[in-house]
């Protein structure tokens, strides 16, 4: 990926754990690496086509000058977060952030913090069997929608399924949302964990009915195993009615695990596994 570099940029702010360095400020400085596509912008000779530095700047004099914080590593984050929701040509940016007049009582050149933060392509699968099927999924993505650390990227048809898992319930309507999200696996799984409570939903029976089922099923090549949280989602190969969804939106992504792409898991579901998509 290409880059735009920014580099010492100085900006007088005040931030610090002390009440001093509140009151008198100093000088804070940052270097950023900006991960963008430069190519039509290169070829064509139109700024449009690019991130715009001077503004890239500007934005980081308001976020160190606006605000006041205790950490150089929340001034960092907030920095790296306004970069990334207000410039959607930028993919990922690597920002340091040096305060080279920290209160410290022996010689130093400089403090710093650095952090990588960027956008992450995710696939949710989405359910509901209870009360309006459809306007709970429907309410779900627009919930998505709603949250500027998620873009909605794509959303499959919704399809009718029967019930997994031997619980005797009402047939479910099925799917799969694609998303970026600036989200890490962990606080998207919170995210959709409130999604769910928000509407309704209860977990009393293993396997059994609900008016919404939110499930992380990919977060790009991410491979983790928490008691909490396991990526990919641990059963999708073995169910249609994940798969089926999923194909239609991401037929080619790879599962990382198993090195087979979503379409010849559905395919394998399809010949040797249980049936659930009507």
């Amino acid at each position: 990926m290409d880059q735009i570099r920014i580099e010492n940029l100085r900006i007088f702010a005040h931030h610090g754990v002390y009440a001093e360095e509140n009151e008198k400020g100093q000088n804070f400085y940052i270097n950023a690496v900006l991960e963008t596509d430069t190519r039509d912008a290169g070829i064509m000779d139109e700024l449009e086509l690019s991130t715009n530095y001077g503004e890239v700047c500007q934005l980081f004099q308001r976020c160190l000058t606006e605000n006041t914080y205790k950490l150089i590593e929340t001034a960092a984050e907030k920095a790296a977060e306004e970069v990334l929701l207000h410039f959607p040509l930028v993919r990922n940016i690597t920002l340091e952030l040096r305060k080279p007049e920290a209160p410290i009582p022996l010689p130093f050149e400089s403090v710093s913090v650095q952090i990588t933060r960027g956008w992450h392509r995710a696939y949710i699968a989405c359910g509901s069997n209870m009360g309006d099927r459809e306007a709970y999924l429907n309410s779900a993505v627009e919930t998505l929608r709603r949250d500027n650390r998620c873009r909605v990227i794509q959303i499959s048809d919704w399809m009718t399924t029967t019930p997994y898992g031997g619980v005797e319930q009402e047939n479910y309507l099925n799917g799969a949302i694609a998303i970026e999200t600036l989200y890490t696996p962990e606080e998207l799984l919170e995210c959709i964990h409130e999604i769910e409570q928000k509407h309704d939903r209860q977990r009393k029976i293993h396997w059994g009915p609900r008016t919404l089922d939110l499930d992380i099923l990919l977060y790009e090549d991410c491979v983790m195993y928490t008691e909490s949280l396991k990526i990919p989602h641990e059963d999708m190969h073995n169910r249609d009615f994940v798969l089926a969804p999923l194909a239609r939106i991401a037929p080619y992504e790879i599962h990382p695990v198993l090195h087979k792409s979503v379409m010849q898991l559905y395919h394998e579901v399809k010949r040797d596994g249980e049936k659930h998509v009507l």
